[in-house]
This record gives C-alpha cells, sequence and structure tokens, in this order.
C-alpha cells in the first residue's frame, strides 16, 4: 500500500468537508437582500432546513440578524433586525410550527414577555422587510426582483404623544405608529408600489 494514501485520503475528506460545510450563497443572497449595504457584510444569516426548522448559516460579526425566504409560504419576504428581536422572531417561528397563527402568537409572546421568559429590547431596534406577492429571486444575478422594502422601527411604549407621529399614514410611504403605548409599539414606512406613484 502507498505509504501517502492515508494523508491523501486524510486531506481528501478535510477539502470534501470543507465544500460541504461551505453555506449556499443564494440563501445568504436572499437573506442580505433586505439589509443595509453599510451592514451586510458582518449580518448574521439563518435559512430554513428541509423540515423547516431555522438553522444558522453564517455567524455574524455586527448587531444585524437577517433570515431568508421561507420556501413554502406565497410570495417572498427577508427581513433583517436588530440582534435584540432575535428571541422574540424566532419564538413566534416556534409558535406557528406549534399551530398557533395569526395575533395569537403577539398575545402569546407578550404574555411570556411579560412575565420576564421571553427577552424584548428596552430600546429602539429597527427590521427591514423585502417582500412582494409577485417578488422572485433570481439566481443568475442573485437578486429578488419586482420587490420593495418596509421598515420597521420599534420603540416600546411609544405613542403619539411621544414620538409626533399619527396612527395613521398621511400618505403613502410616509411614517406612522403602530400598536401605539403596547410594548411592540413601532414606527412604520412601507414604500409605496410602483403603481401608486402613477
Amino acid at each position: 500500500m502507498n505509504r501517502f494514501l492515508p494523508s491523501l485520503l486524510f486531506a481528501a475528506t478535510l477539502l470534501i468537508s470543507s465544500a460541504c460545510a461551505q453555506p449556499d450563497p443564494h440563501i445568504i443572497a436572499q437573506a442580505l437582500s433586505a439589509a443595509p449595504d453599510e451592514l451586510a457584510d458582518g449580518a448574521a444569516v439563518y435559512g430554513y432546513s428541509d423540515d423547516g426548522t431555522l438553522e444558522l448559516v453564517r455567524e455574524g460579526t455586527n448587531d444585524l440578524v437577517c433570515m431568508t425566504d421561507h420556501p413554502d409560504r406565497p410570495g417572498f419576504e427577508a427581513s433583517c433586525y436588530h440582534k435584540a428581536l432575535y428571541p422574540y422572531v424566532a419564538r413566534g417561528l416556534e409558535l406557528r410550527a406549534e399551530g398557533v397563527d395569526g395575533m395569537a402568537t403577539v398575545a402569546q409572546r407578550g404574555e411570556e414577555i411579560e412575565a420576564g421568559s421571553l427577552a424584548w429590547p428596552d430600546h429602539d431596534a429597527t427590521m427591514y422587510i423585502r417582500f412582494g406577492e409577485e417578488a422572485v429571486y433570481n439566481p443568475e444575478t442573485m437578486q429578488v426582483e419586482n420587490s420593495r422594502i418596509r421598515y420597521v422601527i420599534y420603540s416600546p411604549y411609544a405613542t403619539t404623544a411621544t414620538t409626533g407621529l399619527p396612527e395613521q399614514a398621511m400618505a403613502p410611504g410616509a411614517p406612522w405608529l403602530m400598536s401605539a403605548g403596547t410594548f411592540r409599539a413601532h414606527i412604520m414606512i412601507v414604500p409605496p408600489a410602483p403603481a401608486e406613484n402613477e
């Protein structure tokens, strides 16, 4: 037997393992499509496994966490958010997997935050969501087509009195305050679809 064969086999195994461990660039591109340019390179990226479980795809070096589109849901929606929001988002996914949906997940998480069993930031935290019912990820360009981004700035317990923002948008794309006075009070900014600008 060639005395170098075991070493060559070991080296080949390492190379194969390394190649298999490489994150899918398309998952990363989809997730980062929602990220601000200056934060994208250091963002942590999560994707979905075949069984729908959320898994870490790439470690982050800053405070931004990004999630790719869920493959089993209609349209497209990828999101990036301050890491302080991760426990809340992850718990929402857990509840949905358990069959809890819609505002029921919000109510459940609110109870858990009140009880101290679920973390919630005591400071402002932003979420960026790239979405679109007709949005499509193009693997050739690695871009999400026919999509736009909405901005959600969580400001716990904010009200019109504390922010000067109305609870209804003054015009398409104008900021407004949603869920005012609650733990999940947030400023919504939804740029209008192209047709709304015509």
